[in-house]
């Protein structure tokens, strides 16, 4: 089902402002860690908590809830995703222990999950079939603009205001979000398909799909090794104020939204080739950090380049996985596709977690070489895969 192009792009500017608050909303803390911290009177590896917990309230609610709730129209399930995301940021922003504050970011993240799998199909419905990986890649530019305005002014907010300013500024988009998709979103998309539990095992089962689910997690998860205490690090390491910090990681947001855009592009034709040259190259960043980050100029280039090349890899990897399932399970993409979302977020949540025990044990510095190996483990799988790819195309 493909709309006029007016309605369409309308639609998939709902879908973005959706997964604006969304992505503003998983990666707020990142800037906070330091505020919430001190505040609730925890270490930062704990603070670093409301990262990892929320990355694994994805990582399990994006597959199981997407396939709990296939029967529902798809509009009405979107809605329901934005009261659910609203009601665990108002929580988070009332918290006053840790505890509370680690259940309102899990209810959060319910919805997170199943906003982005069923809201990469949706999008992936309004256009024509080579325009997929294009339009996935604009309803992930609200997650990549949440990265470059989201982040650095919940961060500022933060700082003048108190860290749960922020979360009541996200309460705000949320309700934004839900108005544009009650407005903008068609009701007559496609039913979700009901995946069945033969299905969902087959997926699990697929060598091919694995590999990829895999490649997920590694690859987009070593940079969150950095990244989610990407703000500890530039103050202590670095060298640079807190009051720097909220431009900085507006910076960073600039780059990841460049390289989100070029990602997309060059993801419609072959993505999986070109998967393996940003792994590496997003690899030889990190390693270069860990040299780089105590000297101001050189280490906020190497962190801007690693900006770039940060979520690169995301409209690739989903097309991938939709291509994938397409060709061995295809009752089952709607499912492959929150599968793969709940790898991202697996990734973050090992990635934020490791990135703790680095911090804790041996030093901030420490955490990119680490979070290089990770990227360098998923470039090695990519080739493996691309091989594999390669005597497919031979094959047939």
């Amino acid at each position: 089902m493909t709309l006029d192009k007016k309605r369409s792009m309308f639609a998939l500017l709902a879908l973005a402002v959706s997964a604006f608050a969304i992505g503003t909303t998983e990666f707020v803390s990142v800037g906070l860690l330091p505020l919430i911290s001190k505040d609730l009177d925890i270490s930062l590896t704990t603070a670093g908590l409301t990262v990892s917990l929320y990355a694994l309230g994805v990582t399990v609610g994006a597959p199981v809830l997407t396939s709990l709730t296939s029967r529902m129209p798809r509009k009405s399930l979107l809605l329901w995703i934005m009261i659910v995301f609203i009601i665990g940021n108002g929580i988070a922003a009332s918290a006053t222990s840790v505890t509370v504050l680690l259940i309102a970011r899990v209810i959060s993240a319910f919805s997170h999950g199943v906003f982005m799998s069923i809201g990469s199909t949706i999008a992936a419905d309004l256009v024509p079939e080579n325009k997929r990986a294009s339009a996935i890649s604009i309803m992930f530019t609200g997650l990549t603009v949440a990265t470059i305005t989201g982040v650095p002014f919940g961060t500022f907010l933060g700082q003048q205001l108190g860290w749960r300013f922020a979360f009541v500024a996200i309460v705000v988009i949320g309700i934004i979000g839900f108005i544009a998709n009650s407005i903008l979103i068609p009701s007559d998309l496609r039913k979700g398909t009901r995946t069945s539990l033969q299905d969902q095992v087959k997926l699990v089962t697929n060598s091919r799909l694995l590999l990829v689910f895999v490649i997920t997690a590694l690859g987009y998860g070593g940079t969150f090794v950095v990244f989610t205490y990407l703000s500890p690090l530039l103050q202590s390491v670095t060298g640079f104020k807190q009051g720097t910090i909220a431009i900085i990681l507006l910076v960073y947001g600039i780059a990841i939204a460049i390289g989100n855009m070029i990602g997309g592009k060059l993801s419609n034709k072959n993505p999986i080739g070109s998967l393996f040259y940003m792994f590496i190259i997003q690899a030889i960043v990190l390693l270069l950090l860990t040299f780089t980050a105590p000297f101001k100029v050189v280490g906020l280039i190497t962190i801007i380049l690693m900006g770039v090349f940060a979520f690169m890899n995301v409209p690739g990897l989903q097309v991938y996985v939709v291509m994938l399932a397409e060709r061995y399970v295809p009752s089952a993409v709607d499912v492959a596709s929150a599968m793969n979302i709940a790898a991202f977020n697996a990734g973050i949540a090992i990635g934020s977690y490791l990135g703790g025990i680095v911090t804790d044990s041996i030093g901030l510095i420490h955490t990119a070489w680490i979070g290089s190996i990770m990227v360098m483990l998923a470039a090695i799988l990519t080739g493996i895969s691309r091989k594999l790819e390669r005597k497919d195309q031979h094959n047939n």
